[in-house]
């Protein structure tokens, strides 16, 4: 086992991979630059990847994997003392708005069953609804043509779950450190990493820099071709409302509705290529977040503005995730490029992270060759 390991970026992944590696017996630093923007701090998570339309196929190996693996990460943040993550089961409403969406339904419906008994995780029960009974489930849904309903979907609070492994990472003697992280490399090692004054001896390093990565090319001398997209999201309060059961809303586009206890609607997303490290809320971000949340769910007019997030999504060429050794280096491991599907697999990308800069292979059965970094050399 690595006498020290170096975690660089404090968000989801770089949070679990600390948690892990502290909870194996490792010596472990986690430094986080805490600039503006951190995907994790602005996102509210979709915990069902087997109801996703959009992902290219490699993607679902890691993410039934990843979401999967909740359960054992929740019992041993609880075991912890750690019980506040966000995460709950919640199920799903997959809405259609016009007839043409409408349509679709059943064959929709046929294809999460399918996925399910293949094994996909989160979905549960599956479910065609008429506008009525997707309304009694969302009140403020308005004229849908009906829904898709799924039992098994949960959601999650990013901060709150990234918190709690850093609390936790803490209680197992991890260490914790804000600034910018400068790699000292040495022929094909990184022997340490200097934050501000201080120079921290590493026998292994991950990056899980998150929107940020891209700045370790160089000395890494490995392609992180990360970007940051902007995603600008909204936090509704409904007055004495309790929206805590209400299940996760999506449909035939990129935007979603979910809910936080006691009365709390979130809203969201834009997704913004070609943002740079721009965290702004915009008004064409409020207006387009809000025009499709009140066209799918008018109900929501006379909520109250709580609060307003900006996320920049660590965004790859290819949508997939960067996972594994990085090319030439002995001793470093990157976990980035998880784009909108973060608080779906950062958890687990940790873990493998750890468990590479422990020495332990990848778990049976999961090829990592299409997160490798070489893809992009």
């Amino acid at each position: 086992m690595p006498a020290s390991v170096v975690v660089i970026g404090g968000g989801i992944v770089g949070a679990s991979a600390a948690y892990h590696l502290a909870r194996r017996g490792a010596r472990v630093t986690l430094v986080d630059r805490e600039a503006p923007g951190q995907a994790t701090a602005a996102g509210a998570g979709i915990i069902a990847p087997g109801t996703s339309l959009r992902p290219i196929p490699a993607f679902f190996p890691l993410a039934y994997r990843a979401v999967a693996y909740y359960p054992d990460l929740l019992a041993d943040l609880m075991a912890d003392g750690e019980r506040e993550t966000g995460y709950a089961v919640v199920g799903l409403l997959h809405v259609a708005m016009d007839p043409d969406e409408w349509a679709r339904l059943p064959e929709l419906a046929r294809l999460f069953r399918e996925r399910r008994d293949a094994g996909a995780p989160r979905i549960g029960d599956v479910e065609e609804l008429d506008a009525a009974a997707a309304r009694a489930l969302f009140p403020a849904l308005g004229d849908t043509h009906g829904a898709v309903h799924v039992t098994g979907a949960a959601r999650v609070d990013g901060r709150r779950l990234r918190d709690a492994m850093r609390r936790a990472a803490a209680r197992h003697g991890a260490r914790s450190l804000t600034g910018e992280a400068v790699l000292v490399r040495r022929g094909e090692r990184v022997e340490a990493v200097r934050v501000g004054g201080r120079r921290l001896p590493a026998d292994a390093v991950i990056v899980a820099a998150g929107a940020w990565a891209a700045a370790f090319a160089d000395v890494l001398g490995a392609p992180l071709p990360i970007a940051p997209q902007r995603g600008q999201i909204l936090h509704l309060a409904l007055p004495n409302t309790d929206t805590s059961h209400w299940p996760i809303v999506v449909g035939f586009h990129s935007h979603y509705l979910l809910t936080f206890p006691p009365d709390r609607v979130v809203v969201g997303a834009t997704r913004e290529d070609g943002s740079g490290f721009d965290p702004r809320v915009t008004a064409g971000g409020v207006r387009e977040v809000l025009s499709e949340a009140l066209r799918v769910a008018p109900g929501l007019a006379r909520a109250n503005i709580a609060e307003t997030r900006v996320g920049l999504r660590p965004a790859s060429p290819d949508g997939l995730p960067i996972l594994g050794r990085a090319p030439g280096l002995e001793n470093v491991y990157v976990a980035v490029g998880h784009g909108p599907v973060g608080l779906q697999l950062g958890p687990y990308s940790g873990v493998l992270a750890a468990d590479l800069a422990l020495g332990l292979p990848a778990p049976e059965g999961l090829d990592l060759a299409p997160y490798a970094a070489e893809r992009f050399q």
